[in-house]
């Protein structure tokens, strides 16, 4: 079923200035702004769909009672007009007193026609509203979000149980992905504690391993070279760059093509299993190991490729990883023009080196680990899609009991976002140390 369209516009309250920027110019000083008092809400607290203290700016009585047209109540939608513009959020129930600033559109609804959440979630994410948005403004001149082309946009708008009924799916939706989100945070960290746990600090180094420069351990080492935008294909051999490198893992969403030429420079930059790839421009550091079956890949210029013997890669890439092994690169960048680290920076690098059969556990951890943490972001993906796809079924007015039933399911089976409850997972999932 389809709904009828409605000009925002048409939602104001009745009140008078019920849509309203906030104050400009003279209206609101900077040097009016105090360290305490009632806040001013801006675009650093409106947050797709989140109102988010705390507060940074502050005024006095006195000058709210100069600026109370432009105050905040529950039920408000606020949107960005500045920034990443068009943000919107509902303004909480245990809002207290405080105003807009200039950066932000407040829309005070009629709550007869319009359900404040339901309008928010088409302001954030209705891709028929974005696209309006984008034609109407298109040309105009405007430093920000055009308010009277946002009041004449259009959105559907079934009668008010529907719009309830709908954001509450959404509202489920929503929460599953933050979850989602939140148990993949939450595990970030875990390797590199199991690496203290098993090994120390590489600082202090309290459990006394031998150390050695790591050039000791290489067999093998090159980088990437320029020169290969000629060979880049829509399909072919991998090319990694240094966006496909994270703290201990390949990070493989935007991947490059290349059609690699039969040469030597071609043969020297081909990877193998086990080889550690090291970032040495830019973001220096990051590290990634390439693991048994991975497609024929080759590296760009901005990588190492260390090819070790008698030692552990993924403990090397865990130890690079480490606080103690970022101290190190810190130290060793080479802060001119060019920043950066140079082969004999990577070689004199130094590493303890406890025995291998420990070095190898650590690695079966770190492989037991990427497999969770591969099921997360997936189930991440899902969530996004899942949320993605109800929203855009919503606003055609085909969301049915089954989605309803499909979101609340899914929401049951979410992992719970308690950092003991992740952490239990991590252990049943056989990370632990015992």
């Amino acid at each position: 079923m389809s709904f009828p369209e409605v000009q925002i516009g048409e939602l104001a309250s009745p009140e008078s200035g019920a849509f309203k920027i906030g104050p400009f110019g003279s209206s609101l000083k900077k040097e009016e702004l105090v360290k305490s008092g009632i806040p001013v809400v801006g675009i650093e607290n409106v947050l797709g769909r989140n109102f988010s203290p705390p507060f940074r700016r502050f005024i006095t009585d006195k000058k709210y009672n100069d600026l109370a047209q432009y105050s905040v109540k529950a039920g408000d939608v606020l949107v960005t007009t500045m920034g990443t513009i068009g943000r919107a959020a509902v303004a909480p129930a245990n809002i207290g007193t405080m105003i807009i600033d200039s950066h932000l559109f407040r829309m005070r609804l009629n709550r007869e026609k319009v359900y404040p959440e339901y309008l928010c979630y088409g302001l954030n994410g209705y891709y028929g509203l974005l696209q309006q948005l984008e034609q109407m403004s298109r040309g105009a001149i405007m430093d920000g979000l055009n308010t009277t082309i946002l009041k004449e946009c259009t959105i559907p708008l079934p009668p008010l149980p529907e719009q309830r009924r709908i954001a509450a799916i959404l509202a489920r939706a929503e929460r599953l992905r933050r979850l989602r989100r939140t148990a993949l945070h939450l595990s970030e960290n875990y390797l590199q504690s199991v690496f203290v746990q098993m090994f120390g600090d590489p600082v202090t180094n309290p459990m006394g391993w031998d150390a050695e420069e790591l050039g000791m351990k290489i067999s093998f080492l090159t980088s990437g070279s320029r020169g290969w935008a000629k060979y880049y294909a829509e399909q072919g051999d991998v090319f990694l760059r240094i966006q496909n490198i994270g703290q201990g893992n390949l990070l493989l969403d935007d991947l490059a093509h290349v059609n690699a030429p039969a040469t030597a420079e071609g043969r020297r930059t081909r990877v193998q299993p086990g080889d550690l790839l090291l970032s040495i421009t830019a973001d220096l550091g990051r590290t990634a190991v390439i693991p048994h079956g991975f497609p024929t890949a080759y590296i760009n210029q901005h990588l190492a490729l260390l090819r070790l013997k008698d030692i552990e890669p993924i403990f090397v890439s865990g130890y690079v990883a480490s606080p103690g092994g970022q101290l190190q690169i810190d130290r060793l960048d080479r802060e001119g023009v060019k920043s950066g680290l140079n082969f004999d920076d990577i070689r004199g690098f130094r590493i303890f080196v406890p025995p291998l059969p420990l070095q190898q556990r650590f690695a079966a951890v770190a492989a037991r680990y990427e497999r969770l943490r591969t099921q997360q972001r997936e189930a991440l993906r899902q969530a996004e899609h899942l949320f993605d796809t109800l929203l855009h079924r919503a606003f055609r007015g085909e969301l049915g009991p089954a989605d309803a039933r499909a979101v609340t399911a899914e929401l049951a089976s979410a992992p719970a976002a308690a950092p003991a409850e992740v952490s239990a997972d991590l252990v049943q999932m056989g990370l632990g140390l015992e």
